[in-house]
């Protein structure tokens, strides 16, 4: 089980500006700051952390998990809103399994940002 992950970003406070728009959708707000370090997260822990200064190649792919499709909707929308770049609109991945729905989006530094739901459509329709 994971803890928390942190990230390396070019422009600290870009980034920063663009994870708590992306990220507000899944409740995620910035919980901690010190230093160079942004810890976002929700209910008082973070447990998504970004440090800016350092090297971002290779790009990694981070998958946060929703509780419903429209979470995984308005991600993707605040995401290229905040300046994201489309990697896959939110869908059915059905090579995943047949209740995947994710969305992707290239953040400022060419990371892999995905939102992903594994609740089948008709649990909260």
């Amino acid at each position: 089980m994971l803890d928390h992950i942190g990230l390396h970003v070019h422009s600290y406070e870009r980034s920063k500006a663009f994870y708590r728009q992306a990220l507000a959708p899944l409740g995620y707000e910035l919980i901690l700051e010190f230093a160079d370090w942004a810890g976002f997260g929700w209910a008082g822990k973070a447990d998504f952390w970004i440090t800016g200064g350092k090297s971002t190649a290779p790009g990694i792919h981070v998958a946060f998990r929703a509780d419903d499709r429209d979470i995984v909707d308005a991600f993707y929308k605040a995401a290229l809103e905040a300046g994201g770049k489309d990697n896959g609109a939110p869908g059915e991945r059905p090579e995943y399994h047949e209740h995947y729905y994710g969305a992707y989006v290239i953040d400022p530094d060419g990371h892999n940002i995905e939102v992903v739901c594994h609740t089948p459509q008709d649990l909260y329709e």
